[in-house]
């Protein structure tokens, strides 16, 4: 009973850590939306999509008709499309990341409209890592007991906060690196100052005495 009331307790205290976000946003027929999520390498995203449009009659957001569709595209930090796609009026999308970093996901519908179209509303859910995982299905799947359950979920919060650790680490050595080029640049741009003053000063320095002998001043 101990352990089981350990896990329980770890398990509802990593509850606290949350890796999804859920907004919705307003949008015309031809207008692009993009979206920046930090991620890990080698981690699972969703994303769950609702469109609305806009009814003058009622002056509220309807479901949209079937055929406005959705595009998404979505790039890694190396600028590089991993996924791109239509996609219906509402629906889910899924890719896994190789590399950790800012990745860009863009939503724009298929609309062809010359002038701008109707307004849209567009509900969106992004869900990262563990949380991107239906427990309910797993174990359903698994015939898994509350208490394999939990223990599931937990070595998978485990998993995914050692994920978030790596990434951490990799900002901070990116940071580092950037860091100590820009203090190379300012020292090198520095010692460059200094040499053209020396130079300047030496410069000045024969001609005024040039000045003087010419005029026998001196």
């Amino acid at each position: 009973m101990n352990i089981q009331s350990n896990l329980i307790l770890i398990f509802c205290c990593l509850q606290w850590i949350s890796l999804s976000s859920s907004l919705y946003f307003h949008i015309s027929e031809t207008e692009r939306k993009c979206f920046i999520e930090e991620i890990p390498d080698d981690t699972l995203v969703i994303g769950k999509y609702k469109v609305e449009s806009f009814d003058e009659k009622t002056n509220t957001y309807v479901p949209s008709t079937p055929g406005i569709g959705m595009h998404v595209e979505v790039k890694d930090p190396d600028d590089k499309i991993i996924l791109s796609k239509l996609y219906t009026n509402e629906g889910r999308f899924t890719f896994t990341s190789h590399t950790p970093g800012e990745h860009v996901i863009c939503l724009y519908s298929n609309s062809t409209a010359w002038f701008g179209g109707q307004k849209l509303r567009i509900h969106l859910d992004i869900d990262v890592g563990e949380h991107a995982v239906d427990y309910q299905s797993v174990s359903a799947h698994e015939k898994l007991t509350e208490l394999q359950l939990r223990v599931r979920q937990l070595l998978d919060q485990v998993e995914q906060i050692t994920k978030e650790q790596n990434y951490q680490r990799y900002r901070e050595e990116r940071f580092r690196a950037t860091s100590e080029s820009t203090n190379q640049r300012v020292l090198w741009w520095s010692v460059a100052q200094l040499l053209v003053l020396v130079i300047a000063g030496f410069w000045q320095m024969r001609h005024l005495k040039g000045f003087f002998e010419a005029k026998k001043l001196v």
